[in-house]
């Protein structure tokens, strides 16, 4: 998802009250830890709980924040560089994670800090895995977390929104089995399966998008995504919702009938402190995702929980047959607007016009709002032109971005929600004449591109060992990115989930690629202060025939499901091997063939997708 990418706010009254606070006697904390998440460990976030950005003014969607008494610090990774060195003041440090000798957050905190150091938390936003690995370094230096009473930045945040209370409807009530594929019932019986094999009494669902998975529930509570506050518990007989009860409409309280019971969301904490005891557990446990904060892991108590991957997490991250198909016929339709959009483009650069990147993305968004199914977009629109596409996830907002120029690489990183899937697209344009230097850095891109496209795997293979894959051609000529490859995508629901992903964060070689999951394709070069390019696809994970099966493993491979041209006039043909430049004219020749049956309509986009979509 995109941010705002040049605002900068003067954050010097807000870091002096929040000081105040941790001076005052029952706080006393000499360092406050504010993390990007929700109570729900969300990514993207409801406007109320945007408290690091508030409190620095950086508004990308990963970083974490730390504020001393004298000093202040604002972590994240390689993707923000740029935008959090527009949007910070100077009362802040940045801190480039991933970069040599810039320490984590957490390793801050133990390494950097002073000894005896109390570290102020809310507890409802750090994890519990988190928090227990941060208590066994700090002990030795003397130093400890302290869990605060309320939330200090919310304090000084006079004009913090309330929290959405959206509605809140049933898929199957709307579509049956034609999108979702699979009851509420069976996704229960799988998941006490899971629990089963686990040895636990329980599991405690706190991610918003395994909630709506489990119960084929969809709101609208946090922008793009489709989630609703709530909580869930279930057990051996029981799955309690915990959720606004006005927020359900009446489809969705008729629907969910006998399969769960529902309680107020603000209950849920007194809740898990009663439930140990209702559940005789002996030997077992109560099972928590990795995820599950500080909070629900202390409601539960000390030696009553384990904490795993949330088997909810791996469920959802493979789609049954009807969600698979879903995706890709919501792809399809994603491409007629995607072509409309650039054949539009295209033609009005070429009269003269002068539009800007928030003109752009709206008009995107206009094409994609006549198609069947559409819902909304499933995150900001990156329109980007020249320098701005260096910003990985950067957002144009109106009467502050740039006219799209005819001479500057244009980066279009896109996406919508659909009842029958969720697409998350990147094409990269030039609709003048690109340098040398340009075209050979997005050939490298797209040898990436199709190195991924084409790879063939052993089963128990990670995205974490094929990563470099993507990057080989990059690294030929001393070039990569800094971000990972590919994240999973939800079925209708959140564009980025876990837990697989190609990349190199260390997380994603303890999550195999397995056929049914979903995952993006998108290797890019980013030059600062000139250019950025990507090229992204959504592709299948799916079981592939080999001449040998060695090992009884058996093999998978990629289905791409995104049809949308990539641009010739970008590529060095010279570079490309014979095998790539097949791949090319095939994935184009399939692009053609699915989607201009449906622009029958939109003469102009035919005859543009006819010639960006013919033979090298």
């Amino acid at each position: 998802m995109a941010a705002a990418a040049s605002q900068t706010v003067n954050t010097t009254q807000r870091l002096a009250d929040l000081r105040d606070l941790m001076k005052r006697v029952e706080n006393s904390v000499q360092a406050v830890v504010i993390p990007s998440e929700d109570q729900h460990s969300s990514e993207y976030l409801a406007h109320c709980d945007e408290r690091r950005a508030f409190i620095s003014g950086f508004t990308g969607s990963a970083g974490c924040a730390i504020v001393t008494l004298d000093k202040a610090f604002l972590f994240t990774d390689g993707r923000y560089f740029l935008q959090a060195e527009k949007q910070l003041d100077e009362n802040w440090t940045l801190m480039k994670q991933g970069l040599p000798d810039v320490p984590t957050w957490q390793e801050f905190l133990y390494k950097n800090l002073d000894a005896s150091t109390r570290i102020g938390i809310d507890p409802t936003l750090i994890s519990a895995v988190d928090a227990e690995s941060l208590t066994k370094q700090l002990t030795p230096r003397q130093s400890n977390l302290v869990s605060l009473q309320t939330n200090l930045v919310d304090e000084v945040w006079k004009d913090r929104p309330a929290r959405p209370k959206n509605a809140v409807f049933h898929l199957d009530e709307k579509f049956s089995d034609m999108i979702i594929g699979q009851s509420v019932a069976d996704k229960l019986t799988a998941v006490r399966k899971e629990m089963e094999s686990k040895k636990a009494k329980a599991v405690v669902v706190t991610m918003l998008d395994e909630v709506a998975w489990l119960f084929n529930l969809r709101g609208s509570d946090i922008d793009y995504n489709p989630v609703f506050f709530s909580y869930a518990v279930v057990t051996g007989d029981s799955a309690i919702l915990f959720i606004n009860r006005q927020q359900l409409d009446d489809g969705a309280f008729m629907a969910l009938g006998e399969t769960a019971e529902i309680k107020p969301y603000d209950t849920f904490f007194d809740y898990l402190k009663s439930l140990p005891g209702t559940l005789d557990l002996g030997e077992s446990k109560i099972l928590l995702g990795d995820k599950a904060s500080l909070a629900v892991a202390e409601a539960i108590g000390e030696g009553k929980y384990t904490t795993t991957r949330s088997p909810l997490a791996d469920l959802k991250a493979i789609k049954n047959e009807t969600e698979l198909e879903g995706f890709r016929q919501s792809h399809i339709r994603d491409g007629v607007a995607l072509a409309r959009y650039f054949a539009w483009l295209e033609e009005q650069l070429e009269k003269g016009v002068v539009l800007d990147e928030v003109q752009g993305a709206d008009k995107l968004e206009e094409f994609r709002s006549e198609l069947p199914l559409f819902k909304g977009l499933s995150f900001d629109t990156i329109s980007s032109t020249g320098p701005n596409g260096a910003i990985i996830h950067y957002k144009p907002e109106p009467n502050d971005c740039a006219v799209i120029k005819k001479d500057q690489i244009y980066l279009c990183d896109s996406g919508a929600q659909f009842f029958d899937g969720t697409t998350d697209v990147t094409r990269t344009w030039h609709f003048g004449t690109p340098t040398d230097e340009e075209k050979r850095a997005f050939t490298r891109v797209l040898q990436g591109h199709i190195a991924i496209d084409t790879a063939i795997f052993p089963v128990g293979t990670t995205g974490f060992v094929i990563d470099s894959w993507a990057r080989r051609a990059l690294w030929q000529d001393g070039l990569d990115y800094r971000h990972g490859t590919g994240h999973g995508v939800g079925h209708f629901l959140n564009v980025h989930e876990g837990p697989h992903g190609i990349g190199v964060r260390i997380a994603y070689n303890s999550a195999a690629l397995k056929p049914g999951m979903t995952v993006s394709n998108e290797p890019g070069y980013y030059e600062d202060g000139k250019y950025g390019i990507r090229i992204e696809s959504i592709v299948l994970v799916r079981a592939v025939s080999t001449p040998n099966n060695f090992g009884d493993k058996g093999y998978l491979g990629f289905e791409h499901v995104t049809v949308c041209p990539i641009h010739k006039k970008l590529v060095d043909v010279k570079l490309l091997s014979g095998e790539e430049r097949k791949w090319l004219d095939q994935y184009h020749a399939e692009t053609w063939e699915k989607v201009s049956p449906l622009l029958k309509d939109d003469p102009r986009a035919l005859e543009w997708l006819k010639r960006e979509t013919s033979p090298l």
